[in-house]
């Protein structure tokens, strides 16, 4: 596949022209020879009809959508696009619980009034099981409604898409996913990407599950109707400076789909598969099988300890409570990446502390609703301990990042059960409105 993007900065590169533009470093040493800015030739992101929309006519072909469109802001610009487009068509949104701070931030930006569906919880804040006929009994009831759910979540687990898809449609709603963690569904030995399976649009991180940098992500959408609108939605808080290094990595990842993904996730998917054989009982079985979501608190070990002493053996997890420690592996991953995580594993499980470890506290309903998100968004607040917290109304969301899974939600009237969820997951202030 041919990389339009890249071969410009090569060849721009090559030609030893004064730079006299932007950025200040003028391309003098390593790496900042590639970053440029929307020169002559080089494309302009959100008025793309040269080598960027080239680009992004790969990324389209190669995931089947109607269209395609490259963030350098990761997938928060792409969630706060596809909000801006429903609302513009003043859909009413409904949100499962488990969303990424990026869209409670969105939502307060934007105004909008979100209806949240509590998942049937798992593993604490990260992970639930999405009730169909709730989302049924909630569209049914909305006009012009909007379904917005996040899949994979944190630990891989994976929403029936499909079925919430014919459910939306069922009713005149959209369906949005957070598929930030899902890059790579569309090329697993079955297809599972959100697009390939009812979504109407949804946003990939490039950087998370594939080989885009930090910052990298795609937009796609299934609809001729969303094709049209979506990159203008993008532009209106997006930085008017894109990055040409995350450009490039977008482009390049194009060519590694093209190329080499398909085999390379058929070799981790052995691999994984015989750590998982390996490993039974502690490594949940369901979701996506590159996030190995470890229960160790089912065997005693308090996750956080159990992440040190891996860390200690040379092998950094993506994150860790009392309860989990989930590594994140993708395609390019390697045999003896494996080998020295089970040698790892083994020292932890010799010199990790055992005790008796209560479940992590999840929400058992949602809080009380004061007023909507951006109302509380706009509020004057103050900073104060979760102890003096309870019956005040949160303000900005604090989280746990990773995962960036809000506890109480901005507007909400924080509860002895949120306060609770502060504790374990060991956050100490919130902000709260005056």
């Amino acid at each position: 596949m041919n990389t339009p993007i890249v071969d410009f900065l090569e060849k721009y590169t090559a030609s030893d022209t004064v730079r006299c533009h932007m950025p200040g470093h003028k391309g003098k040493n390593g790496i900042y020879r590639y970053d440029i800015t929307e020169i002559k030739g080089a494309d302009s992101l959100f008025e793309a009809d040269g080598i960027i929309l080239e680009s992004e006519k790969n990324m389209s072909m190669l995931y089947n959508t109607k269209a395609s469109f490259y963030s350098v802001s990761g997938s928060t610009l792409c969630i706060q696009a596809m909000l801006f487009a429903m609302k513009q068509e003043n859909r009413k949104i409904i949100a499962v619980r488990n969303a990424h701070r990026a869209f409670i931030n969105a939502s307060a930006l934007l105004n909008l009034d979100v209806d949240w569906i509590l998942p049937d919880y798992r593993t604490g804040i990260l992970s639930g099981r999405i009730d169909l006929q709730q989302v049924e009994d909630k569209l049914k009831a909305t006009e012009n409604g909007c379904l917005y759910v996040t899949s994979p979540d944190y630990t891989g687990r994976m929403a029936d898409i499909k079925s919430l898809a014919e459910i939306c449609h069922r009713y005149g709603a959209v369906l949005l996913v957070d598929n930030a963690h899902g890059g790579h569904l569309a090329f697993m030995p079955e297809n599972m990407h959100p697009i390939a399976i009812g979504a109407d649009i949804c946003c990939d991180s490039a950087h998370k599950m594939l080989v885009g940098l930090t910052g990298s992500a795609v937009l796609h959408t299934s609809s001729e109707k969303y094709a049209r609108i979506l990159r203008q939605c993008m532009s209106i808080f997006a930085s008017t400076s894109p990055s040409y290094l995350i450009l490039a990595s977008l482009d390049l990842c194009c060519k590694y789909i093209d190329e080499k993904i398909k085999d390379d996730i058929l070799k981790n998917l052995q691999y994984i598969s015989d750590f998982r054989n390996d490993y039974k009982g502690l490594v949940l079985s369901e979701g996506d099988p590159f996030h190995i979501t470890m229960n160790t608190a089912k065997y005693g070990y308090n996750g956080n300890e159990f992440a040190e002493n891996l860390r200690k053996n040379g092998i950094e997890c993506e994150y860790s409570d009392d309860n989990t420690v989930i590594l994140l592996m993708s395609p390019v991953n390697k045999a003896d990446d494996y080998t020295r995580i089970s040698e790892a594993l083994e020292t932890s499980f010799e010199t990790t502390y055992i005790n008796n470890i209560p479940d992590m506290p999840f929400l058992k309903k949602l809080p009380q609703k004061a007023m909507t998100i951006g109302q509380a968004l706009y509020m004057p607040c103050e900073e104060i301990s979760i102890e003096h917290a309870e019956g005040r109304i949160c303000a900005s969301v604090k989280v746990p990042c990773p995962p960036a899974i809000p506890i109480a939600v901005s507007g909400e009237i924080i509860d002895s059960s949120c306060i609770e969820i502060y504790r374990r997951y060991g956050i100490k202030r919130v902000m709260v409105i005056k």
